[in-house]
């Protein structure tokens, strides 16, 4: 029989039952499991000494020897990778950082921080799966093996992530960021959606919940290594936190017609009493907000292994815009080749290119090279002479979003791509640009009419046709008013 003495000094007696070290440590152990199932999110993990056996499996045909198939396997796992498979983005992370010595001649850090980043910013990586209530213990439900192995997973990317921009340039962490963006923008609401909690204070570094385990630990509230002292602060600080960038995603996720984003949008405002001030400033901004690319770039590793064009269009608009390219005159097409090196000359028909000439050109893009140039092929080429700084592919691409040729109608895109070519000095841009101040199309904020008389002015002097007809017909018009 146990005795023990109460606060007031009289003896207490425990019936059968010794008080001793072991039966305080299986008490304490007993509540800590039970405190632990209250919160499966946030509770310890207990990883084995071989970093392995805490991944998730592989199937044979991603991490099997593939050195004579090597691109397509990279293609392979790029087209899931950009529809979001998780597990295809942790894998291209690995490939791209060479940590296979049969992957060395790949090896990019810019490309593989992209695809950690996108991983990470991934639900599929940290949205729990095993909801059921197991019985156990007191209730007490352990993660499940999947579950567990993908928040393995996700720490371990962050400590990759951090490794690769911890050595970059701010120019090159920029790259990794604007790739980040561009590849997100794709998706459409849901992508806009995420990258409003990546700027969101209210989430973790990469749009998680706050109470991610991961995200605190990474942030150097989990136990882990903490924030600069642990050497995380370069993966945490990839997307700074700001009111304005995630009111403007949310914004444009609204504007894709998604209702789900539209809800978020109204929470978002009323998650802060200074957040719904910024509604005009954001609705203006979003008017002439572009993506950071007009495609995936199609930069290669020294290798020579190209990326492979993975932005390819979705929906009934893109369809729509691809078939009008036949309104296109095959010339634009042409220049835009012969701008790009790919002919010698600029081909005013789809038949004078060879065979050879298309594959070039598929090559470039990093498509498969089946010598058949596509509408798809022919947009991609006047944006990629746009792209590299061809005036008049920026014009003409100008007008493909104006007018939904080969591209749906975007009137940010369109003024973005008209002002770029009038940066070099092209006279038809002036023109249209002064047309946009003039008339107020949707998507240009500035509507200043003095500086559209001043383009117009200017781009008559220059000698284009339209502009200075238009200014006879002004001057006619003024005329006939002074006679009256």
């Amino acid at each position: 029989m146990s005795v023990f003495r109460g606060h007031d000094g009289n003896a207490r007696r425990l019936a059968g039952w010794p008080i001793t070290a072991s039966a305080v440590l299986v008490l304490l152990l007993v509540v800590a499991l039970v405190l632990s199932a209250c919160s499966p999110s946030s509770g310890p993990a207990v990883w084995r000494r071989d970093p392995a056996a805490n991944a998730c499996p592989r199937p044979a045909a991603l991490t099997g020897g593939e050195f004579n198939d090597q691109e397509a396997g990279l293609r392979r796992l790029r087209r899931a990778a950009f529809r979001g498979d998780f597990f295809s983005q942790l894998e291209l992370g690995d490939r791209y950082a060479a940590l296979r010595a049969t992957d060395k001649n790949i090896e990019d850090p810019i490309e593989s921080a992209v695809w950690y980043a996108l991983a990470l910013t991934n639900d599929e990586g940290y949205a729990p799966i095993n909801r059921v209530q197991r019985s156990g213990l007191f209730g007490w439900r352990p993660l499940s093996g999947y579950d567990d192995c993908r928040a393995w997973e996700r720490r371990t990317a962050y400590r990759k992530l951090d490794s690769h921009l911890a050595k970059m340039t701010l120019q090159e962490q920029e790259a990794v960021r604007d790739r980040v963006i561009y590849v997100l923008s794709t998706r459409d609401a849901e992508g806009y959606r995420t990258l409003a909690r990546l700027h969101d204070g209210l989430y973790g570094p990469f749009g998680e919940p706050q109470d991610n385990r991961e995200a605190r630990e990474a942030l150097g509230r989990g136990g882990g290594r903490s924030g600069a002292a642990g050497g995380r602060s370069a993966a945490i600080n990839l997307f700074q936190r700001n009111d304005v960038d995630a009111y403007l995603y949310n914004y444009l996720a609204v504007q894709t017609g998604d209702v789900g984003a539209y809800v978020l949008l109204k929470d978002f405002e009323r998650s802060s009493p200074n957040r719904a001030r910024y509604a005009a400033f954001v609705e203006a901004k979003a008017r002439q907000w572009v993506p950071p690319f007009e495609f995936y770039p199609n930069t290669a590793p020294q290798s020579g292994v190209p990326f492979s064009d993975e932005s390819r269009p979705r929906g009934d608009a893109f369809d729509y815009a691809l078939q009008r390219m036949t309104e296109l005159p095959f010339v634009h097409v042409g220049r835009a080749l012969r701008y790009l090196g790919v002919t010698d000359t600029a081909p005013e028909r789809l038949a004078d290119l060879s065979k050879r000439q298309v594959e070039t050109l598929e090559a470039m893009l990093g498509h498969a090279m089946e010598g058949r140039l596509s509408y798809l092929e022919m947009v991609r080429a006047i944006q990629l002479a746009a792209v590299n700084g061809s005036s008049e592919a920026q014009l003409v691409l100008a007008v493909m979003y104006s007018e939904g040729v080969g591209v749906p109608p975007d009137y940010a895109r369109a003024y973005y791509w008209f002002v770029e070519a009038d940066r070099q000095g092209s006279p038809e841009a002036r023109f249209a640009i002064s047309t946009y101040f003039a008339l107020g199309v949707a998507g240009v904020a500035d509507q200043d009419k003095a500086q559209a008389v001043a383009f117009r002015l200017d781009s008559a002097l220059s000698g284009f046709a339209p502009s200075a007809a238009r200014l006879q017909a002004v001057l006619a018009q003024v005329s006939r008013s002074q006679r009256r």
